[in-house]
């Protein structure tokens, strides 16, 4: 993407949440992120989304991310629009990815900096300063994760920071929901940030989705996403209701990590995780083979499992 002109209008839809495939060693396995790239692209995934806190960003340095960027927009050659995370407790380092990743044609996406007691006054200055930095504008994703949460008030004031081109939206709360739709719709564009519950933000309004668990699903999530898209209420609620019980492994295990053992039972290499976080247990391995069975079995989930 060359600008913000047109990373707005190609800023919508659903995107893979794409997790950063570590070797034994700890090295990032850069040939299976490209297999995995290629796989979404292949099945028609609008983005994706590289570098994000599914994808580890936190326990990786700051010259792995630069080279995560290189090689990613290297494979993707502008055949689909890429967020690149930029996000960083250091304003140091989340200034030089933010103008990396606009110089290289993808979008910078931003979190407030994660800092204690931060006024509003001062996460609005903040993203004030980065938005500049890239050609093709910013992302503010408000990750409630990272002890933040932005509120709807907040939102709309940098709905009005000039480079700001979308939101993805980490706080499910209806309320916020149904505030960010009705006052922020078509100012820019709208992403809701979890595919564990996503129905209801797209049926608000919003314009997209990003989706780790689309690296484990990808079939399935996508074929649910095309129905919300195309007004199908009903096909739309039956799909996400058959990875219900995959979903309740996620809350329970954590992501990434059940995506990667997921995608290992479908012979997808999506790798190891990186300390602090763990591979999954024993236990909950038995329970995540169980149900990924259990989707192969039904021809409508598009899932099937490596022999």
């Amino acid at each position: 993407m060359k600008d913000i002109n047109e990373c707005r209008e190609r800023l919508r839809g659903i995107f893979n949440i794409t997790v950063t495939p570590f070797a034994a060693d700890g090295a990032i396995d850069f040939a299976a992120l490209r297999e995995n790239i290629e796989r979404v692209i292949g099945l028609g995934y609008d983005g994706i989304l590289i570098g994000g806190t599914y994808g580890e960003f936190p326990v990786m340095s700051l010259a792995e991310r630069r080279e995560l960027f290189y090689q990613v927009m290297d494979c993707v050659q502008d055949r689909i629009p890429v967020m690149l995370c930029s996000a960083s407790s250091d304003p140091r380092d989340a200034r030089e990815l933010t103008i990396l990743a606009g110089d290289l044609g993808g979008l910078p996406m931003v979190t407030a900096p994660y800092v204690s007691e931060i006024t509003d006054a001062q996460i609005l200055s903040y993203f004030k300063e980065m938005a500049p930095l890239s050609k093709t504008g910013i992302l503010v994703y408000n990750a409630p994760g990272i002890g933040i949460t932005l509120s709807p008030a907040l939102l709309e004031q940098l709905a009005d920071v000039t480079g700001v081109v979308g939101i993805k939206q980490g706080d499910l709360n209806p309320t916020a929901i149904d505030q960010i739709a009705n006052r922020l719709r078509g100012r820019l564009r709208l992403f809701c940030a979890s595919d564990l519950a996503f129905l209801g933000p797209m049926m608000a309004g919003f314009d997209g989705i990003s989706t780790t668990n689309s690296g484990a699903l990808p079939e399935l999530v996508l074929a649910t996403f095309r129905a919300v898209e195309k007004g199908d209420a009903g096909t739309a609620r039956d799909l996400h209701q058959l990875w219900y019980d995959y979903r309740a492994l996620a809350r329970q295990h954590g992501q990434p990590q059940l995506v990667k053992a997921a995608m290992a039972l479908r012979g997808f290499n999506g790798g190891r995780v990186r300390a602090p976080l763990l591979d999954i247990s024993a236990e909950a391995q038995t329970a995540l083979t169980s149900v990924m069975h259990k989707l192969a079995s039904d021809a409508r989930t598009g899932v099937t499992l490596a022999e």
